[in-house]
């Protein structure tokens, strides 16, 4: 056993109703265990692969509030989560976190909303929606990542420039040294770049560790970064069709 807070994954399919959406989702449907043994996970994949949906799940089977926040977030404007969570049963290793944190870009508005409602004198609000979308989203993890927490981040490269990435990606490696576990879901090449950390395809209907040279986040950003005109010239050509 290591001492991540979060050992593995493991989804009863029983308890998934057999018309659901959920089944038409190659990478889920092929899913019945998932082992994890690095401080940071990224899941990656093109969109609708099913990666935001298995960490909204983890996120809710955790007792984090589906639209995001802490664990003291109790409110919903929306429920767009799926079913799954019910079936996604958490292995939690022998430490506990002393924190966490569920950030989804998707619904990011509306915790920074109910952050505003949840403030008192003891606890004044942080003003997020006084600030730019990327300098928030900075704030709300500068503010939430302790060196001892779980944080699932979904798309968190969202609302932030390339430079501010980056910062993130130095946040994600300082308190993950220091003993916090991360589960992210991102397209980012620059955050996928994080080191020693565990990369999860969730590409060609079956979940699989790959490198981070393998990722087709890294290989089209490096494609279009060494030929632009040529990969340019092809698109626009084929818009005009």
């Amino acid at each position: 056993m290591t001492d991540l807070y979060i050992q593995s994954i493991s989804i009863d399919w029983e308890k998934i109703d057999p018309g659901s959406y959920l089944r038409k989702i190659p990478a889920i449907v092929s899913l019945s265990r998932m082992d994890f043994t690095r401080p940071v996970t990224f899941f990656a994949g093109e969109n609708g692969s099913g990666k935001s949906t298995l960490l909204e799940a983890i996120a809710a089977s955790g007792g984090f509030n589906p639209e995001g926040g802490s664990r003291n977030y109790r409110f919903s404007t929306h429920d767009s989560h799926s079913e799954l969570w019910q079936a996604v049963r958490l292995t939690r290793g022998w430490r506990r976190a002393r924190w966490g944190y569920f950030l989804r870009a998707e619904s990011f508005y509306n915790v920074a909303t109910q952050e505003e409602q949840y403030a008192d004198f003891r606890h004044p609000s942080r003003k997020y929606h006084e600030k730019s979308h990327g300098e928030s989203f900075l704030c709300v993890l500068l503010d939430q990542m302790e060196p001892g927490g779980l944080y699932l981040l979904d798309e968190p490269e969202a609302a932030l420039s390339a430079q501010s990435q980056l910062a993130l990606l130095m946040m994600l490696y300082r308190h993950s040294q220091a003993g916090a576990q991360f589960l992210i879901a991102t397209h980012s090449p620059i955050l996928l770049g994080l080191p020693e950390a565990e990369i999860l395809s969730f590409d060609g209907g079956k979940i699989r560790p790959v490198r981070y040279e393998e990722t087709s986040s890294y290989q089209i950003t490096r494609r279009f970064m060494a030929d632009r005109e040529a990969w340019l010239r092809q698109l626009l050509a084929e818009s005009e069709k």
